[in-house]
């Protein structure tokens, strides 16, 4: 660390501060400075405000996706008989909900796709990937082998995203210190250890649907889709781009979508709850519930097909659109009646249960916090 160097680094941050975009090489150099301490800290959280601030643009996340994943990634080779895929949401949202990626996830791996899970404590919440994740017996500090046994095996596994396991270099320092949003909620979601081909991701706004459907294109992703979902303003005439948003699939509004084809081509489209018979109810449903206890009972009810309404439903739609994405079914009202499935027949309570045995160092205490849960 030298005077220079930091000069050279409040340059930069600058030129954000003046909403001039950076260029990716640009952005990789930055991240990469963050990264190996190379600048003060005071100079580092400068940096992810002043991108927050002024919105990140497309080269300037791949910039410092390709940062992480090159310096402070631990790479996992699978071995799986379909592509593997990932979900996540960025963060960020106005709607906090709960975390109906996870319960998509499980569902999605409940009918045979691989889901290798990238994710991290709640920043701006305090249900995160990791939290929920924790509270229903998986290992989340687990080494990255017995994350890749868990895919293979259960067919859904979790890479902590703040743990020095899977990020030993300055990833999970830099997340447990911030409490804001910042380009780490779409750059450092994709450095996946396992780098899947296939990917659904939720936005915190409609203005990044574009930027991020063009990362993953450019870091090397064949099929995506991208969704941000609206919550219905019931009637009160608020502006679309105003009115409360999630980084999910919405059943309470419209969700605004960009899909990636393995031929590079991207398609916008809308999904709209109605088309399909849903979002009849209270989307305050949603909100997770007021401490983590109480939350981790409700979603294992969840899971194991004792709840119906909008929280049921929002885990279909979003689990019909991995399986939409990843070509196991030809359309998103197919991809619900697979979701359904999954959840009704127990196929996805028996998937949590295979997880939280297969993700562990200790299969037994996880499968009695499991069960605590279930009674």
């Amino acid at each position: 660390m030298t005077a220079e160097n930091d000069r050279r680094f409040g340059a930069i941050i600058t030129r954000l501060i003046r909403h001039e975009n950076l260029t990716r090489k640009e952005a990789v150099q930055a991240f990469s400075t963050i990264l190996t301490n190379a600048t003060t800290p005071i100079q580092q959280g400068a940096l992810l405000a002043a991108l927050a601030a002024k919105g990140e643009t497309e080269m300037e996340v791949a910039g410092a996706w390709e940062a992480i994943y090159n310096l402070d990634t631990v790479k996992v080779k699978l071995n799986t008989s379909r592509p593997v895929v990932e979900n996540s949401g960025t963060g960020r949202d106005t709607f906090k909900t709960f975390n109906i990626s996870t319960a998509a996830a499980i569902v999605a791996a409940a009918r045979g796709i691989p889901m290798a899970r990238h994710g991290s404590r709640a920043i701006t919440s305090f249900c995160g990937t990791v939290d929920i994740s924790e509270r229903l017996g998986i290992d989340v500090d687990c080494p990255p082998a017995v994350v890749a046994k868990s895919i293979e095996r259960a067919g859904i596994g979790l890479f902590n995203g703040m743990s020095s396991g899977i990020h030993p270099g300055a990833l999970g320092r830099i997340l447990s210190q911030i409490y804001f949003g910042s380009t780490l909620n779409i750059a450092a979601s994709l450095a996946n250890p396992a780098l899947p081909d296939i990917g659904v991701r939720g936005v915190y706004s409609r203005e990044m649907i574009s930027p991020v459907i063009g990362v993953m294109k450019s870091i090397g992703y064949k099929k995506a889709v991208v969704v941000y979902g609206q919550i219905d303003s019931g009637g009160n005439n608020v502006d679309q781009w105003l009115a409360p948003g999630m980084d999910e699939a919405s059943v309470s509004g419209p969700t605004h979508c960009a899909r990636l084809f393995e031929n590079g081509d991207i398609e916008n489209f809308t999904i709209r709850p109605q088309d399909y018979g849903l979002g009849k109810g209270n989307p305050a449903d949603l909100s997770p519930a007021p401490d983590m206890d109480c939350e981790a009972r409700r979603f294992v009810d969840l899971i194991n097909s004792r709840e119906n309404g909008m929280r049921k439903e929002a885990v279909m739609i979003n689990a019909a659109l991995i399986f939409y994405v990843a070509d196991m079914v030809p359309s998103i009202e197919a991809g619900l009646e697979m979701a359904a499935g999954a959840l009704e027949s127990g196929a996805a309570f028996n998937t949590l249960a295979a997880w939280v045995s297969e993700q562990n160092r200790d299969p037994e205490k996880g499968i009695k916090t499991l069960e605590r849960l279930v009674a």
